[in-house]
């Protein structure tokens, strides 16, 4: 259990309504550019045009839905941590694969939406089945895997946070002195707060962080409001909106990623109880993290049902828990309400859409920062025997390596490119194989000194 003395609200504690308003919408913040990319990247690749709004708003209301039953806990279902669900990354390229083989086949914009949700609901079955086995899997998912794997969410991240410390993406006035003037700002007023020894200024820091530098942003001419007379007023979800229908070719992609993603999500829930001072062994913490990822799956079900991508669990929120030292699952409640009312009113989204990158990224990338050092703290955790070492330093090997040199893969089939590409997937698998088949060799300070003694000897 990680220790609570830099919580101000531990799991349980009820924040006044101000406070918990207050974590809310930095857990928002972190999330809310997280929930609606993937939807903006695979909408652009697909041509779904006047679509994406929509779909947009669905991803939105459907991580305010997921999140309220993965904070709440319904029966067996729900960690009941403070744990954010949104549209999830790694999808992206296994959808546009899937929607890019409906469209060579001839189909229209209906059709590829209805083919991408329907294989995703068959898909979100794998992670529900794979949620009861997870106790008979922890001798392949150990502490070891878990923590290679936060670690490596958190540092494959940090490349998000950088570029739009730059500018984001394109930009025209991409790593300009004014991008790094006000994303170093912002680091600097996080930084300041974190230090204070008032709770309220070390539990608003990501907040006022955001603020000034919005502030300083619109003095240099960085923040744009989108024109909201173009906006729809109100979005009503559709159950099936776009029908469905299931392809082999679109589905095989996505199967493996689903494996891919209830690995994470151990690694992502395992992360979430150490910052909230939770158990990371024993049976409460098998509890959480079946009840965690049985809701990973539902959720995606549900998210198929009402017309966006696969969810899962947010790995930046433990950041926000560290940073702001609120880990209170109530917040979540609000967390969800907010989501759900974004979702439902497209034009307060946009709004919040044009905060500057510079400004988002400063606080992303301190939050990425965050989850890399949880993984390190689980790592931590462990006595460390040469088997353990050599896991980790391949793991990261190879798991950075692919992220470092994407080429590293272009001469192999389209469908391992695709697999693995992820600096997750690839040093993830790697921690498994590495722990399944490497034999336990006990590193002791007597035995290599007693064989050097030996041989230096003879």
């Amino acid at each position: 259990m990680s220790s609570t003395k830099d919580l101000i609200y531990q799991l349980e504690d009820r924040p006044t309504t101000g406070a918990a308003l207050l974590a809310a919408f930095q857990h928002v913040l972190a999330s809310f550019i997280g929930i609606i990319t993937p939807t903006l990247v695979i909408g652009g690749v697909l041509g779904l045009g006047e679509e994406i709004p929509y779909l947009i708003s669905m991803a939105l209301f459907v991580s305010g839905v997921a999140t309220l039953i993965q904070v709440k806990g319904i029966g067996p279902v729900g960690s009941g941590l403070l744990s954010i669900q949104g549209t999830s990354f790694s999808f992206v390229g296994g959808v546009i694969a899937a929607g890019l083989a409906v469209k060579g086949q001839g189909g229209d914009t209906r059709e590829v939406l209805a083919t991408v949700f329907g294989v995703c609901m068959v898909g979100s079955f794998i992670e529900m089945a794979l949620s009861r086995f997870l106790g008979k899997l922890r001798k392949i998912i150990t502490p070891t895997v878990t923590g290679i794997v936060v670690c490596l969410i958190g540092l494959s991240l940090i490349k998000v946070g950088i570029t739009d410390i730059a500018g984001g993406f394109g930009a025209e006035d991409f790593g300009s002195l004014r991008n790094l003037g006000i994303a170093a700002l912002v680091i600097l007023t996080v930084l300041i707060l974190q230090l204070s020894r008032y709770p309220m200024l070390r539990l608003s820091a990501i907040f006022i962080g955001l603020v000034v530098g919005c502030l300083v942003a619109a003095i240099l001419g960085k923040v744009s409001v989108p024109g909201l007379d173009k906006v729809e007023l109100v979005a009503i979800p559709q159950f099936f909106k776009y029908g469905l229908s299931f392809s082999w070719e679109a589905f095989l992609p996505l199967m493996f990623i689903f494996v891919i993603t209830a690995i994470e999500t151990v690694g992502d829930l395992t992360a979430s109880s150490r910052v909230s001072g939770q158990p990371c062994s024993g049976p409460v913490y098998e509890k959480r993290i079946q009840g965690g990822v049985l809701g990973d799956g539902l959720n995606s079900l549900l998210a198929g049902c009402l017309n966006t991508f696969p969810n899962t669990t947010f790995s930046q929120n433990n950041g926000v828990i560290q940073l702001t030292g609120v880990a209170s699952r109530y917040v979540g409640f609000f967390v969800a309400g907010i989501f759900i009312l974004l979702g439902l009113f497209p034009a307060v989204g946009a709004v919040l859409q044009s905060i500057p990158k510079p400004v988002l990224g400063a606080t992303t990338t301190l939050m990425f920062g965050t989850i890399a050092v949880a993984g390190i703290r689980i790592l931590a955790s462990e006595e460390f025997n040469r088997k353990k070492v050599l896991t980790v330093a391949i793991s990261f090997g190879l798991g950075l390596g692919v992220a470092l040199v994407p080429d590293l893969l272009q001469g192999m089939p389209p469908l391992v490119q695709k697999i693995f590409s992820s600096s997750i997937t690839t040093g993830g698998l790697t921690a498994i194989l590495c722990t399944l088949l490497l034999p336990d060799v006990d590193i002791t300070e007597e035995e290599p000194k007693a064989a050097v003694e030996k041989e230096v000897s003879v």
